[in-house]
């Protein structure tokens, strides 16, 4: 897989970004209306009534102590919603290293394979060079060989037209001009 399409597959911190905006603007309204509503609410939250701690009964402001239980709380889980971005955030680092060496790597593999191929191409054409050097040679010295038995049959074709020739010059030669039977003078 090319670095091209990994990069493709990953999501873009643009997108992340664009979908915690609206996350926090939800939780800050949240947390506006709360203490509006405490601001509004203020004296019937201040007012003391009896409350049960289970062996002990004291008088405080109920209204009070579930604000504070719930600022706690906030603040407890606000506390572990960064923890657990945090950890995210480390953890995606992390992977962002390794998917870096990966492709590094897978990158490297590529150049390796292509220089095998290239070696492997190189080595076959000069196998092909070679097997047809050897032919070429092959083939010359046939022609060569042809060429010469060529020219051994010419000569000895000549030689025995040459002897044909004087043979029959010598019989014509040895002849009589005119044959026996035929008068002479007549």
């Amino acid at each position: 897989m090319s670095g091209a399409a990994l990069r493709a597959r990953l999501p873009r911190r643009g997108a992340a970004a664009g979908a915690v905006l609206p996350r926090t603007l939800a939780v800050a309204a949240v947390l506006a209306l709360v203490a509006g509503f405490a601001l509004l609410n203020w004296q019937q939250l201040a007012v003391a009534v009896p409350v049960s701690l289970g062996v002990v009964t004291v008088d405080a402001p109920l209204g009070l102590i579930m604000l504070v239980l719930l600022c706690v709380l906030a603040l407890v889980f606000t506390a572990w919603a960064l923890t657990l971005q945090g950890s995210v955030l480390l953890e995606s680092r992390r992977h962002a290293r390794e998917l870096q060496a990966q492709r590094e790597l897978a990158d490297r593999a590529e150049a390796s394979r292509f220089t095998e191929l290239r070696q492997h191409l190189d080595a076959e054409l000069q196998r092909m060079v070679r097997r047809d050097d050897e032919s070429r040679a092959a083939l010359v010295a046939r022609f060569d060989a042809v060429a010469a038995e060529l020219r051994t049959a010419q000569e000895q074709a000549v030689n025995s037209t040459a002897a044909y020739l004087g043979e029959i010059e010598d019989r014509l030669g040895r002849m009589p001009l005119l044959p026996p039977d035929v008068p002479r003078g007549h």
